[in-house]
């Protein structure tokens, strides 16, 4: 699934960085600020793993 980013949004992601950054900074804040959006979008659907279940897939490790 891939979000759509408004400029707005990518605009208020970036006003905490510092100054300079490097082209692979701003390129992981740009993926964090996507998933984020993703992550909310989900949560808004229900589309969401249960808690209880994770933790059974994960006790299976």
């Amino acid at each position: 699934m891939e979000a759509t980013l408004k400029k707005a949004d990518i605009i208020e992601g970036l006003k905490n960085l510092p100054e300079e950054i490097t082209l692979d900074e701003l390129i992981d804040k740009l993926i964090f600020i996507e998933k984020v959006k993703l992550g909310l979008k989900s949560a808004d659907q229900s589309s969401l793993t249960p808690h209880g279940e994770v933790k059974k897939l994960t006790d299976e490790w």
